[in-house]
């Protein structure tokens, strides 16, 4: 199914401030579809047809109020003005006109109210209201206050005032008709309030009449009133009364950009708050763990580097460097787990400081070892990260150790590159370096040295994944390593 930008470039000639207009105006309508009890449907006239004697459906939204006169979308339907005589008579005069006419492809008698969507003083579109006018409704105050309200937006549309000028930014968690309605004289008195409006009202502690009072006179700040007002634009702003909170959507109606009277609209968002709090504490408590998770691992390293120091051994001092790394490694990944707000990181903030602490350990006068990082990991689980961090801690460190050995066949520089590279069946890392390659008749399963051994370990048993060391192709070591991503662990969305 075409979206509403690819109708409207496709077959209209709408300039871009005009598909503007009627983008803001779609932002909405599924307000103004709940307050009409109706279907609507947007026309806009199809490019190239001087006579403007065509139209096709752009946009469709239907109702949560009422019962809906179509099972599919109509988007893409193309209409002729002349079986439309109310279109043709809205495009051209301009007015909101309501009549008979039938339904879009099914021929169906139903009600028809066409508004003209105007822009800078000329129609733009046609807004069809369409309900079936066999089905006998309640004619109760609540649907004659939510109807006028319709059509005062509806003329409000064809005035060219609604939507309103400045962008109309919709609150994740907005009201919707249904969560409650108050419609509001020009000096903000209560002319109606519906049911579950009033019901928050009782909410927050307001137990007396509401139609009648001011907003004022419950002890509101009427600030958000006279600010719609003012702007002539939608204003959101909660209320807290002790564990109450009611988000309030207000918009002004305008006659000639003269105020007369604001609808608000109000939303119970209380159990939204609550969790709102709670997730954030424990995001606070999760961020904490992983601080001092990394502050202990820290106070562990450095112990270690101290120990290391009082140490006479050469091979003592090795092992104690070793396992500082593997434990600062680990703490890499904690601190970036910290500034996060999930229990997924973004690898690339893990690999730039995991370089610097291997580059740290072995650049020297004897020895310059380069090391490029290319492509990237995307964001990780912390299950994942970790061990990965570890990994290719130990990779970088044997190809310092190994590859770059000083000696006859050594060579005192070297580049170890580190390619990181995700798709749908996982992640694929690749080490290699330009070093002097593996000794001869090298079996990886065989080894037994720890790096190694903790290696393969991480690689098969944590992250189920498989591990290939080689010669490279021009000389130096290759190793590559397949690491698959589950749907549970690959839930965080690569940016």
């Amino acid at each position: 199914m075409a979206t509403f930008n690819e109708i409207v470039r496709q077959h209209s000639d709408l300039a871009e401030d005009e598909i503007a207009h009627i983008q803001k105006l779609l932002r909405v309508w599924n307000i103004l579809a709940d307050l009409s009890f109706a279907d609507l449907v947007l026309v806009v006239p199809v490019k190239g047809d001087k006579k403007q004697r065509r139209f096709i459906v752009s946009a469709n939204v239907r109702p949560t109020t009422g019962t809906t006169l179509y099972q599919s979308d109509l988007t893409g339907v193309v209409l002729h003005i002349e079986d439309r005589p109310l279109l043709e008579r809205s495009w051209t005069k301009g007015d909101v006109i309501e009549g008979s006419s039938t339904t879009i492809g099914r021929g169906q008698d139903i009600r028809v109210e066409t508004v003209p969507v105007t822009y800078k003083g000329r129609p733009i579109a046609v807004m069809r209201r369409e309900y079936d006018q066999t089905v006998v409704r309640k004619n109760s105050s609540l649907e004659r206050a939510y109807i006028n309200a319709f059509e005062r937006f509806a003329h409000m549309i064809a005035d060219g005032t609604f939507p309103y000028a400045s962008a109309m930014v919709e609150p994740e968690d907005a009201p919707r008709i249904g969560d409650g309605v108050l419609l509001l004289s020009p000096d903000f008195v209560i002319q109606f309030a519906s049911p579950n409006a009033i019901s928050n009202l009782h909410r927050l502690g307001i137990h007396t009449a509401a139609v009648g009072a001011r907003l004022s006179q419950f002890g509101f700040d009427e600030t958000p009133l006279s600010m719609a007002v003012r702007v002539n634009s939608a204003v959101t702003e909660e209320i807290e009364r002790g564990d109450v909170a009611v988000l309030m959507r207000v918009f002004p109606f305008l006659s000639a950009d003269r105020p007369e009277g604001v609808m608000v609209m109000l939303r119970d968002v209380t159990e939204v708050r609550r969790r709102d709090r709670l997730l954030l504490s424990k995001e606070a408590t999760i961020r904490e763990v992983h601080h001092r998770v990394k502050n202990n691992l820290q106070t562990i390293a450095a112990l270690l580097r101290l120990q290391g120091r009082r140490l006479e051994s050469e091979e003592g001092k090795a092992a104690l460097a070793e396992s500082e790394r593997r434990i600062r490694s680990i703490a890499i990944v904690h601190e970036t787990l910290a500034r996060e707000a999930t229990d997924f990181v973004r690898f690339a903030d893990v690999i730039v400081p995991l370089v610097a602490v291997v580059q740290e350990a072995v650049t020297s006068e004897d020895m310059q070892i380069e090391f490029d990082v290319k492509g990237d990991a995307g964001m990780l689980p912390g299950d994942i990260a970790t061990p990965l961090a570890i990994i290719l801690n130990e990779l970088m460190q044997n190809a310092v150790d190994h590859a770059f050995d000083v000696g006859a066949k050594g060579t005192k520089n070297g580049c170890v590159t580190v390619m990181l590279e995700r798709s749908d069946k996982g992640l694929d890392v690749t080490v290699t370096d330009d070093g002097v390659g593996l000794p001869e008749g090298f079996d990886l399963e065989a080894s037994e040295g720890l790096g190694t051994s903790i290696m393969k370990t991480l690689i098969t048993s944590e992250l189920a994944g498989t591990i290939h060391m080689a010669n490279g192709e021009h000389g130096g070591t290759c190793v590559e390593i397949n690491i698959p991503l589950t749907m549970q662990r690959s839930s965080a969305h690569d940016e």
